[in-house]
């Protein structure tokens, strides 16, 4: 009996295996390693629990030991990533999510699929309930991942409907931390890189926009607690952290912690529905899952940064 993390080499997924693993848990982790990184589960490899196989899940699933839950978490997350990969991630929510939703219903197995804040758009409700039904471009510089996470959403629970399978769906708000790639673009890995090469750190406009930064360790809190409930079939949870700061505010955090010498610099507005304000409304995870975050942001900032340290000093060695 076994666990399926999907995308389980990216940065949230692979917390989730080791998660799993701690758990006692077998684990199959799949991947294609378009943005997932093997570097990010080297140590779990050796773990005879678990397994990773290179797997496009577009593809027909591969033979699999009898399966119990399914996380489907494979999908380019960062705008840098899915704007690259297009057409990788709208099949990888579209035609992925129908593969794994078709194997749990197969097999029994409970669904988890992780969705985003992004279907919120930028959004005219704040804070925002899994109720608000958002403000979100079709056709938009952001849509190849929006509606692909919106339509995995609804495909997930058609099959709740026509296959009765036992599925739940979170909505993933910001989240950081280590493994997370230095170069994917997002909000503190721009920040670190910059902060600690003392090159200008940039902020987008005015650095007014908000953001709500959660820790990656309560993020995966909240995904197994999603999937281990027996009274969340069929709900639809935000999993984020509820405190909302600027981006100026990160920018100047980052700074202090890193000791840079960096200079903030306010640039160009960032193009492409920049969401003005994000922040999650996580009442419903609190009453269903006892569950909010437990990690500040300084705690995690700073454990993000040595990880970052490691990361580029690496990185600075083999070039």
């Amino acid at each position: 009996m076994a666990d399926v993390v999907a995308g389980g080499a990216g940065f949230i997924g692979s917390h989730l295996c080791e998660r799993l693993l701690n758990m006692d848990r077998a684990v199959i982790c799949l991947d294609n390693l378009v943005t997932g990184r093997a570097s990010n589960i080297e140590s779990l490899v050796g773990d005879p629990r678990f397994s990773f196989v290179h797997h496009d899940v577009t593809e027909e699933p591969p033979s699999l030991p009898q399966v119990m839950r399914i996380f489907h978490l494979a999908s380019p997350a960062s705008p840098v990533a899915y704007q690259r990969h297009p057409i990788q991630t709208l099949m990888a929510n579209s035609l992925g999510t129908l593969r794994l939703l078709d194997l749990a219903a197969k097999t029994g197995a409970r669904f988890l699929y992780a969705s985003t804040s992004e279907v919120y758009g930028d959004p005219l409700e704040h804070p925002q309930r899994e109720t608000y039904r958002g403000n979100v471009s079709s056709i938009g510089p952001r849509s190849m991942y929006d509606e692909a996470k919106r339509f995995g959403e609804a495909i997930t629970m058609a099959y709740r409907s026509s296959h009765s399978v036992d599925v739940r769906i979170a909505r993933i708000f910001n989240t950081y931390g280590p493994r997370s790639d230095p170069n994917d673009g997002r909000l503190v890995p721009n920040f670190l890189v910059q902060a600690l090469a003392n090159r200008p750190i940039t902020v987008y406009g005015d650095g007014k926009q908000t953001r709500s930064l959660c820790f990656v360790s309560d993020l995966v809190e909240g995904l197994v607690r999603l999937m281990e409930s027996d009274d969340a079939s069929g709900e639809v949870i935000n999993l984020g952290n509820p405190a909302e700061h600027t981006i100026l505010e990160y920018a100047q955090v980052i700074r202090e912690l890193t000791g840079s010498s960096s200079q903030i610099v306010f640039t160009s507005q960032a193009v492409g529905d920049d969401p003005q304000r994000r922040r999650p409304d996580i009442t419903k995870a609190r009453d269903l899952l006892a569950w909010e975050p437990s990690i500040g942001l300084k705690d995690g900032l700073s454990r993000t940064i040595e990880y970052f340290r490691s990361e580029i000093s690496v990185q600075e060695a083999t070039a």
